[in-house]
């Protein structure tokens, strides 16, 4: 493995290790023949930072490699360096940022260019930091998000299964481009073939009812890390789970509904679909008992991070 030690201790701009090597991002650069380009033949995976630490790495990395065993990928090295790499990028980049501010921070693969005999050469590989959008989302945390499902169906395990994380999000964006063709700032969760609830673009959905937690089956949608987190905490303060099909009309007859992701962590939903569940409260009691308790888990108060920018 080549040496990545920096030039000089901190860089002016956001670094990434590319192929072997620290560099500026702004130099990472990917042919156009490169199959990622051309095809989306990729994988990539993204945890975050709270108060600058890096949160559940070793989850997230394992996540990486069970996608690009599934797409027949090979980094040129195993998961634990991987996560050394990625601590080291993270460190790298730290002092970029305010106090208040923190990063997604992700690993990205593609299958590398083609040459004349449509044969793939050597796979890139990135690990890079991008701030979150803490003042684009902050509304979401005073007032909810309003979900629309999409005419847009997620696309079934038959074809490419939601568990692989990778580099073609067309089904996800064609969704949310619909979506927000309706309501610029409306959350897009699409249903599956049968018209139940699946998934939004890097986000799972959770109804509550009765004080227990119902969210979709891990074979129709990518198992968030996020969505696990929450099972955990539900599991320690003693709220059911239900993984199972839940549709339409278990959202519109929920007593609260929250989303969880990668930079959200667990938000509210203050409608699916014009069924509004403000009589409960922003965020209903369950959500706020399930955020209060991963604020704790993470010792950072994320929903103040992004309040803070309104």
């Amino acid at each position: 493995m080549p040496d990545t030690k920096p030039a000089t201790p901190r860089a002016n701009q956001r670094v990434a290790w590319f192929n072997g090597q620290i560099m500026p991002e702004s130099e990472v650069r990917i042919s156009f023949r490169d199959r990622g380009v051309k095809y989306g033949d990729g994988a990539f995976d993204t945890t975050r930072t709270f108060a600058h630490r890096i949160f559940r790495l070793k989850d997230h990395v394992d996540r990486f490699y069970r996608t690009l065993k599934y797409l027949r990928l090979d980094p040129g090295m195993g998961p634990a360096e991987m996560c050394r790499l990625t601590e080291d990028v993270l460190a790298r980049n730290l002092h970029l940022l305010d106090k208040d501010d923190d990063y997604w921070v992700s690993q990205r693969i593609t299958r590398g260019t083609e040459d004349i005999d449509y044969q793939s050469n050597t796979p890139n590989v990135i690990i890079e930091c991008l701030p979150l959008p803490l003042k684009a989302r902050a509304v979401m945390f005073r007032d909810g998000l309003k979900v629309i499902t999409p005419a847009v169906r997620r696309a079934p395990p038959e074809v490419m299964s939601p568990r692989a994380k990778t580099h073609n999000y067309l089904n996800m964006i064609v969704a949310d481009q619909e979506v927000r063709s309706q309501d610029p700032l409306a959350w897009a969760v699409l249903l599956d073939m049968q018209g139940n609830l699946a998934e939004g673009l890097g986000s799972n959905i959770f109804t509550v009812r009765d004080g227990e937690l119902y969210t979709p089956r891990t074979r129709n949608v990518l198992p968030g890390v996020s969505r696990q987190t929450v099972i955990e905490l539900a599991e320690s303060l003693k709220i059911k789970v239900h993984e199972q099909d839940i549709d339409l009309y278990d959202a519109y007859t929920a007593d609260e509904v929250f989303l969880t992701s990668t930079s959200l962590c667990i938000a509210p939903v203050q409608s699916v679909n014009g069924q509004s569940y403000a009589a409960n409260g922003i965020p209903g009691p369950v959500t706020k008992r399930l955020t209060d308790a991963y604020i704790k888990l993470v010792d950072c108060d994320f929903i103040g991070q992004y309040l803070r920018r309104l």
